[in-house]
């Protein structure tokens, strides 16, 4: 195996890491992240069915914000 993608792994875990400290220290003030206007809910008797769509475009946003400072830092 090559050193460098030993390298990865610890930054990917390493972000790994981060990301559940802060969803862990900050649960309770996440918690209408899956609730926001444009959440496509439909309840029914049998039938359940959950389309978090500004919530996905909300997280793809700031992923992409993320990576963006971390190419130009790196």
């Amino acid at each position: 195996m090559n050193p460098q993608v030993g390298k990865w792994l610890m930054g990917l875990g390493g972000l790994l890491l981060g990301a559940g400290l802060l969803i862990y220290l900050f649960s309770d003030k996440l918690q209408g992240l899956g609730r926001l206007p444009g959440d496509i809910r439909i309840e029914r008797e049998n039938f359940r069915m959950y389309l978090p769509i500004t919530t996905c475009l909300l997280v793809t946003i700031l992923i992409n914000v993320v990576l963006w400072l971390v190419r130009k830092w790196f």
